[in-house]
C-alpha cells in the first residue's frame, strides 16, 4: 500500500547516533549461501548527545550471529533492519560483530551483492549495502574498510589497495574513509587489460580493466580515456589519484551506466568494450565521457561525498559538469555543447514540464532510486555552469581549490558548496540558491527597442507552476548576448547580462544601425527563450552568427517553426528553410560534425512539447507524418549534392575514433539517410555491404530501415553479430525505434518472443521495451497498444528489478498533454499498474505521481 511508504524529508535530517570508526568484512562466497562477517568498531556520536539505541539497515538478510564486545545479543529484527536497545550498548567505544547469510544468485534486482553470468559483483548506490550486511546505510556515515574475500575464483577485488592474497583468499584495505554506498566487491574468472600511470608528483599507479576472457582486445579505448582523464584532472583541477591501483570491471548485468566505487569502478560492459567492428562513434564518445565521469568522482563524490541523499546533485551535478568540460576539451567543444543541450531539452525540460518535476535538490523523497534523474544530473550541471559564468574562470578556480581544501573527507551539503564560492569571490549567492530549491524551467520573454543609436533588450522571467510549487521567485539568470550588424559583422562581442529581477532592461549605446541580437549564446542558462523572430532573422543568424550554439539554434528554431506549421496548418515545407539548411550542409568551411547536427530534424517528442507549449494538443501521428515529409523535402532540395557528400566523405583511411573522423562519418551517414529517401536505399545498401566499422554498418542499416528497406541486411546483421549481446542490443533498438507507428507495438512483441530476448538483462530490456517507450508515435498510437505493451512488461519486470521498471515507466509522464482518447488509454494503464498486487515501492511511487498529473486540481 502507498500509505505504508515512508516519505523522507530534508528538514528531518539528524546525524547518526554512532560513529563507525572501522569496518572489517569477511566474505565467504557461495552462489546460494554467501556468509558475510562484519566487525564494526563503533562509538557514541558527540553530535547526537545522550544515550541512543543502535539502528542498522538491513534487507533480505538471514542473521546468524550478533555480539557486542564478544557477548551475544538478540537484536530486534524487522524487514528494514535490526535494533539494539540503548541499555544493551556500552557508553564508550565498542565492537559489534554480525554474521549474515545472503543468496547472490537469487538477487535479480541487481542491488547489493549479486551474480552476473558466474561473476560476483556489487551495486550499493543508493541503498544496496543494506542487502549485504547490517549497517547504517547512509552517505554521512564514513569509515575505513578492510575486506577479506574467500573464494576459489581466480580474481578477487575490492576497494583500496591489495594487502595480501593466497590460494582461495585476498585482502584489500582502503585507507580513505567512505560511506557504504561506495563499497565494491568483484569475484570471477576475469582477464586484465593493464597499464601504468605516474601522477604529477611521480607516484606510480597500476591500472587494470577487468573483462571476461576474450574481451581483452576491446579495452584499449577505455584505458586511453582513463589515462587522459587522470592527466586532465591533474592539469585542470589539480587533483591527483590517491591509491596504488585503479580497477575497472565490465559487467553484463547492470542497472546503470557505471559506478564510482573507490578504486574499483564497476561498469556496464557496453561502456567499456569497444572495437571499430563492434562500437559506433557514439559508443566511443560515451565510453570516453563515462570513464571520465566515474574517475572524476574520485574527488567530487568520494573524497568529498554527500551528507544525505538530498545533496545528490552536489556530487552528480558537479561531476557531470566536469565530464562535460573534459569532453569539450577532447572533442569539438561547440558540437559537444549542442549535444548536451539537445539531451537536456529532451529529458530534463520534459521532466520539468510534467508530473515528475522536482528541484535540483528535492525537499523529500519516497524512493531515492527514483531521484537519479536528469534534473539532478544534467540540470545540476547547468547550475554549476551558470555559477562559473557568474564568477568567472578565476573565481571558479579559487572556489574549487577552497572546496577541495576545506571539505576533503567531508560529507558535504549544497550550503557548504555555495559558501566556498561566497568566501572565494565575495558574492552573495542567496538568490542564486533558488536554482537548487525551485523546480521548473524558467521562461524568458524578450522585448526590443531601437531609438537614436540605443538598442534596449528587456527580459521578463516566469517559471510555470510545478507539483508542490505553485509560486516561483525570480532567479539569477546569466544571459550571454552578442549583437550583429545587418551586414553580418559582429558589433558587440559576447557579454554576460546578469538578470536578477522579474523584469529587467539592458541598454547598448552608440550603435550605427539597429543590430540583430544573438541571445543566450552557448546556452548560458537552462531556460526557454520566448522571442518572436521572423524567419528571415533566423536564417540570417544561421548564416552569420559567430556563436556556434546560436548558429545551430537558429536553424533548429526555423525547423521547428516549419514543422509546427506543417502539423497545425497543413503548410508545405518552407523553401527558405530548405535553402538555409542546404547552405550549411555544403559549407566546407564548417565542422562536418556541426553540419551533421544541422541536418538532424527536431525529434517528435520535442515537437509535441513545443506544440503543447503553444496551447495546442499535439497529434503524434501528424507530427510523425510531418517530420517524414520534411525529411523527404530536404532530400529533394539537397539533390545530387547528397551523392557527392557521401563520396567526398567516404573514409579511405584506417578507422580512428577521433572527433575529426567521427564528424566526417556523422555527416556522411546523415547524407546517406536522406539519400535513401530518393534512391530507394541503393547507396545505403552498398554502404552496408562495404562497411568498415560498426558506425557505418549500423548507420547504413538505419538508413535502409527508415526508407522501408533493409530486410535482407537486417537478417545479415543478426547472423553476423548474434553472439555479441552489446551489438545485438543495437539491432533490437534500431528496429523498434524506427518502426512505423502502427507496427511498433506488434514488432516489440515479436522481438520479445525471440530466444535471445533476455528481459531480465537491463540492457536488453531497454533495447526493446525502452525503445518502444521512446518511439513517440508508436508508444502514443491511438490504438493504445503502445501503452498496453509497455505496461505489460513493466508489471512483469517489477518483481525482479524495480529500479529498471521504474525508470522505463517515465514514458507515461507526458500523457496529460494529448487528446482525450489517448489520455483515457494511458490513464487506464497507469491504473492497471497501480492495481497490481505486490507492486514495488519504486514503480508505485512513479505511477502515482504520473497518474496524479491528469487529475483535476
Amino acid at each position: 500500500m502507498l500509505d505504508a511508504q515512508k516519505t523522507i524529508h530534508l528538514a528531518d535530517y539528524q546525524p547518526f547516533t554512532h560513529l563507525v570508526e572501522r569496518v572489517d568484512l569477511t566474505f565467504r562466497l557461495a552462489p546460494g549461501a554467501t556468509r558475510v562477517l562484519a566487525r564494526l568498531h563503533l562509538a557514541p556520536n558527540p553530535a547526537r548527545p545522550g544515550r541512543h539505541p543502535l539502528r542498522l539497515d538491513g534487507e533480505g538478510l538471514r542473521l546468524v550471529a550478533c555480539a557486542v564486545d564478544g557477548q551475544a545479543v538478540a537484536p530486534a529484527l524487522d524487514d528494514g533492519g535490526l535494533a539494539i536497545a540503548a541499555e544493551d550498548l556500552p557508553e564508550a567505544p565498542f565492537l559489534l560483530e554480525t554474521e549474515v547469510e545472503i543468496a547472490p544468485e537469487a538477487n535479480t534486482a541487481l542491488e547489493g551483492l549479486y551474480m552476473s553470468k558466474g561473476m560476483y559483483c556489487t551495486q550499493c548506490e543508493a541503498e544496496g549495502f543494506r542487502k549485504i550486511t547490517y549497517y547504517p546505510d547512509r552517505p554521512d556515515v564514513m569509515s575505513r574498510f578492510k575486506v577479506r574475500i574467500e573464494s576459489d575464483l581466480p580474481v578477487l577485488l575490492s576497494n583500496g589497495n591489495p594487502v595480501g592474497s593466497g590460494p582461495g583468499w585476498a585482502e584489500w584495505d582502503d585507507p580513505w574513509p567512505k560511506p557504504a554506498y561506495l563499497f565494491a566487491l568483484v569475484a570471477g574468472d576475469l582477464r586484465a587489460h593493464s597499464a601504468k600511470f605516474a601522477t604529477a608528483s611521480g607516484r606510480p599507479v597500476d591500472l587494470h580493466i577487468w573483462v571476461r576472457p576474450g574481451d581483452e582486445d576491446r579495452c584499449a579505448y577505455a584505458m586511453d580515456s582513463l589515462i587522459r582523464s587522470m592527466r586532465w584532472d591533474e592539469e585542470v583541477y589539480g587533483r591527483e589519484y590517491d591509491l596504488d591501483v585503479f580497477n575497472i570491471v565490465a559487467v553484463d548485468d547492470f542497472n546503470m551506466g557505471a559506478m564510482e566505487n573507490k578504486g574499483l569502478n564497476i561498469f556496464n560492459s557496453r561502456y567499456v568494450l569497444a572495437s571499430p567492428e563492434t562500437a559506433t562513434d557514439d559508443d566511443y564518445a560515451r565510453i570516453e565521457a563515462i570513464i571520465a565521469h566515474e574517475y572524476f568522482h574520485n574527488w567530487t563524490g568520494n573524497r568529498i561525498t554527500c551528507r544525505d541523499w538530498f545533496q545528490l546533485c552536489l556530487k552528480e551535478g558537479l561531476t557531470v559538469f566536469r565530464d562535460h568540460q573534459f569532453s569539450g576539451d577532447m572533442r569539438s567543444a561547440a558540437v559537444r555543447r549542442i549535444e548536451e543541450v539537445v539531451a537536456l531539452r529532451a529529458r530534463q525540460f520534459r521532466e520539468d514540464a510534467g508530473p515528475l518535476a522536482h528541484p535540483v535538490r528535492p525537499e523529500s523523497f519516497v524512493e531515492i532510486n527514483n531521484f537519479y534523474t536528469a534534473t539532478v544530473y544534467e540540470k545540476g550541471s547547468e547550475v554549476i555552469a551558470m555559477l562559473k559564468t557568474l564568477v568567472g574562470d578565476q573565481g571558479y578556480k579559487r572556489a574549487l581549490d577552497l572546496y577541495f581544501d576545506r571539505h576533503d573527507g567531508d560529507a558535504a551539503t549544497i550550503e557548504d558548496w555555495l559558501k566556498v564560492f561566497e568566501d572565494a569571490t565575495g558574492r552573495d549567492l542567496s538568490q542564486f540558491k533558488l536554482w537548487y530549491s525551485q523546480a521548473g524551467t524558467p521562461r524568458l520573454q524578450v522585448a526590443e527597442d531601437w531609438q537614436d543609436g540605443v538598442y534596449t533588450l528587456t527580459f521578463t522571467q516566469a517559471t510555470p507552476p510545478t507539483p508542490g510549487q505553485p509560486e516561483k521567485a525570480p532567479r539569477v539568470i546569466p544571459i550571454n548576448v552578442g549583437l550583429l550588424n545587418p551586414n553580418g559583422d559582429e558589433v558587440v562581442p559576447t557579454i554576460m547580462l546578469e538578470m536578477t529581477q522579474e523584469r529587467q532592461s539592458f541598454r547598448f549605446e552608440g550603435l550605427a544601425a539597429r543590430p540583430v541580437p544573438s541571445i543566450l549564446r552557448g546556452f548560458s542558462a537552462p531556460v526557454v527563450l520566448e522571442r518572436d523572430a521572423p524567419p528571415e532573422e533566423r536564417a540570417f543568424l544561421l548564416a552569420h552568427d559567430t556563436d556556434p550554439f546560436n548558429k545551430w539554434e537558429a536553424g533548429r528554431a526555423l525547423a521547428k517553426d516549419v514543422m509546427a506549421a506543417m502539423v497545425l496548418q497543413d503548410a508545405p515545407p518552407s523553401p527558405a528553410w530548405l535553402d538555409a539548411v542546404a547552405a550549411v550542409a555544403f559549407d566546407e568551411g564548417l565542422d562536418p560534425a556541426f553540419r551533421a547536427l544541422c541536418l538532424r530534424l527536431p525529434a517528435e517528442d520535442d515537437m509535441a512539447q513545443t506544440i503543447h507549449a503553444m496551447g495546442r494538443i499535439p497529434d503524434p501521428a501528424r507530427i510523425h507524418a510531418a517530420r517524414r515529409a520534411l525529411a523527404g523535402a530536404l532530400a529533394i532540395r539537397l539533390g545530387e549534392g547528397l551523392v557527392q557528400l557521401c563520396r567526398d566523405l567516404d573514409e579511405g583511411a584506417e578507422f580512428s575514433p577521433s572527433a575529426e573522423q567521427a564528424g566526417r562519418r556523422a555527416l556522411r551517414l546523415a547524407a546517406l539517410a536522406l539519400l535513401a529517401r530518393r534512391d530507394g536505399g541503393k547507396l545505403a545498401a552498398e554502404a552496408f555491404a562495404g562497411a568498415r566499422s560498426m558506425t557505418e554498418e549500423i548507420g547504413a542499416l538505419a538508413a535502409l530501415l527508415d526508407a522501408g528497406q533493409g530486410a535482407a541486411e537486417l537478417q545479415a546483421f543478426a547472423d553476423r553479430w548474434g553472439g555479441d549481446a552489446n551489438v545485438m542490443d543495437k539491432w533490437f533498438a534500431l528496429q523498434v525505434g524506427l518502426a512505423a507507428p502502427g507496427e511498433a507495438a506488434d514488432l516489440t512483441e515479436r522481438l520479445a518472443a525471440r530466444a535471445d530476448f533476455d528481459w531480465k538483462n537491463p540492457n536488453r530490456f531497454r533495447s526493446v521495451v525502452g525503445a518502444l517507450a521512446a518511439n513517440h508515435a508508436g508508444f502514443h498510437h491511438l490504438s493504445g497498444r503502445g501503452y498496453r505493451v509497455v505496461a505489460d512488461w513493466l508489471l512483469r519486470l517489477d518483481p525482479l528489478n524495480p529500479q529498471t521498471a521504474a525508470r522505463v515507466s517515465t514514458a507515461f509522464e507526458t500523457w496529460p498533454r494529448y487528446d482525450a482518447a489517448r489520455r483515457r488509454l494511458a490513464q487506464a494503464e497507469l491504473e492497471r499498474i497501480l492495481a497490481a498486487p505486490g507492486l514495488s515501492g519504486d514503480l508505485r511511487e512513479m505511477a502515482e505521481r504520473m497518474l496524479a498529473a491528469g487529475q483535476p486540481a
